[in-house]
């Protein structure tokens, strides 16, 4: 079961103080499930483009530049990309909150883990739209999403999805991996029950 910091028996902590604490914990876990299928099933970058939304310590874009990728990272918080060595030749950082990104650039593969749930559902129905529009034919979109049944179901400012409503969003492209984890497991502050879609899905060429 996968784990973030927060708190299991109350609404998550979304505050700089927090994400600064919790990326300086981020940098030598393992690379997390969506994100190393997604690579395993487009196989290694080998110059192809990623967007990595919500980077945070940069975990994952570590993976995706040595897996070849030329990464454009996003993430609000001054402690971004704090596990990749800088400056590297593959990598664009961009300090930008979800609500700030404005476009997107051209892309064959954009990864989002556990990030998107992370802002109201206007602004994620606007972030989708342009995740959706840079995605280049045969291109991947790998995401971690909340469900309806995850404890934290209910907190201001979060997106929780039925079934439904996270298949939607991949109308029209071909899902090539989906998981449901719908279960008690552990976050950094005590248990909690976790209710979340993994979904990787491919746009036709």
């Amino acid at each position: 079961m996968s784990s973030l910091s927060g708190t299991s028996s109350a609404y998550p902590v979304n505050s700089n103080e927090h994400w600064a604490l919790y990326n300086a914990r981020q940098s030598e876990r393992d690379v997390r499930a969506t994100c190393r299928r997604a690579m395993e099933l487009a196989g290694p970058g080998a110059g192809r483009t990623a967007v990595d939304l919500g980077c945070g310590a940069g975990r994952e874009t570590r993976a995706l530049l040595e897996s070849g990728w030329r990464v454009t990272a996003f993430d609000g918080d001054p402690t971004m990309l704090s596990a990749v060595d800088q400056p590297h030749l593959a990598l664009t950082a961009r300090r930008l909150s979800f609500e700030q990104i404005t476009e997107l650039p051209d892309t064959d593969l954009i990864h989002a883990a556990y990030a998107l749930p992370w802002q109201d559902r206007s602004h994620f129905d606007r972030l989708w739209t342009l995740i959706r529009s840079a995605l280049r034919p045969g291109g991947w979109i790998a995401v971690d999403l909340f469900g309806v049944r995850d404890s934290w179901a209910g907190a201001p400012g979060m997106t929780f999805l039925t079934e439904t409503e996270a298949k939607s969003l991949a109308d029209g492209l071909t899902i090539e991996h989906w998981h449901e984890e719908d279960e008690l497991g552990a976050a950094s502050s005590g248990p909690k029950h976790w209710h979340v879609f993994q979904l990787i899905a491919r746009r036709p060429t």
